[in-house]
């Protein structure tokens, strides 16, 4: 036991120093930042596993400390850490703070420290969760004209434009696409297209396929159809005005169902998912296909989570 008091107090005291290092750690190189992501990723998911087991946290402080673990191990990833050392990193957290007493000074001092580095993380309002190729915008405001984004991320696809991701107004947002298409076509149906994790062993990476800068194309880094998910879109109809990209003057809206939530959420941030929309055609369906990031969704999602707890 004193050994693991020793261990918390040297671990915590400079985990407190670099609470949201992340940024630093992905541009380091990239050995230094699979290391300095993986201590970071250690050292917040034995707050976390403590917090869930010692209740020491309000909701706020907890959500944000569990999106910057997720950060850190987006970061891992992104940085070159295998899955397998993850994924004992994260056993070995979890073990520490199962042996560690709830009720030990030691404990109090690093829940203290967490509470001090973590009290204005927990009350920004807005975070930008940076990717290879795209961004997840993250917004915990909220607005009397309707529902908003809450976590998005756009861009073009062809001569069309897409904007992705939680939206809502009050509760727990929806997954929605919302699609601007310059020709003024009407798609009838929408779906997610991302790899099935219970069929596969890990993201395809296709590192053959590097774009500009050293970068894999979204395109890259999608799973063979037959290793894929596909999720409907539960719903259809005009895009409100306050969930279009820009300068648009309209648009389609697509919800679909919390399952597709999750199951992003489990993915590789360095994976990419397709948004297919399909129209009627001449000679049969037609569709359009834009590209999205997976990045750090799970960690702004849990960045959102306190605000509708």
């Amino acid at each position: 036991m004193t050994s693991l008091r020793n261990q918390i107090k040297e671990r915590v005291l400079w985990w407190a120093i670099s609470l949201v290092c992340v940024a630093a750690v992905v541009t380091a190189r990239p050995a230094h930042a699979a290391g300095g992501a993986l201590d970071l990723l250690y050292e917040r998911t034995v707050m976390t596993a403590a917090d869930s087991r010692c209740q020491l946290f309000s909701p706020p402080i907890g959500a944000a400390l569990n999106a910057a673990r997720l950060q850190a191990r987006g970061a891992a990833l992104r940085a070159g850490a295998e899955a397998e050392t993850l994924s004992r990193t994260e056993q070995r957290a979890r073990a520490a703070a199962a042996a560690a007493d709830c009720r030990s000074h030691d404990m109090k001092v690093a829940a203290s420290r967490v509470r001090t580095g973590f009290d204005g993380y927990s009350k920004l309002a807005r975070m930008n969760y940076p990717g290879e190729v795209a961004d997840w915008k993250a917004d915990r405001g909220v607005s009397r004209e309707g529902a908003r984004w809450k976590l998005s991320q756009s861009g073009p696809f062809g001569w069309d434009h897409l904007q992705f991701g939680l939206a809502g107004q009050y509760g727990p947002p929806s997954l929605t696409a919302v699609a601007v298409f310059a020709d003024g076509a009407s798609p009838y149906a929408a779906r997610l297209i991302m790899r099935d994790v219970k069929r596969t062993s890990g993201p395809y990476l296709d590192t053959r396929s590097r774009g500009k800068g050293g970068k894999l194309s979204l395109a890259a880094r999608m799973p063979p159809r037959a290793a894929s998910r596909i999720f409907q879109a539960e719903w259809r109809g005009a895009a409100p005005a306050l969930l279009l990209p820009a300068n648009a003057s309209g648009g389609w809206s697509f919800r679909f169902p919390d399952a597709a939530i999750a199951a992003m959420a489990d993915l590789d941030p360095r994976e990419a998912m397709i948004v297919e929309f399909v129209f009627s055609g001449r000679k049969g369906d037609v569709v359009r296909q834009a590209h999205v990031e997976i990045g750090d969704f799970a960690a702004g999602r849990a960045f959102l989570a306190a605000s509708w707890r």
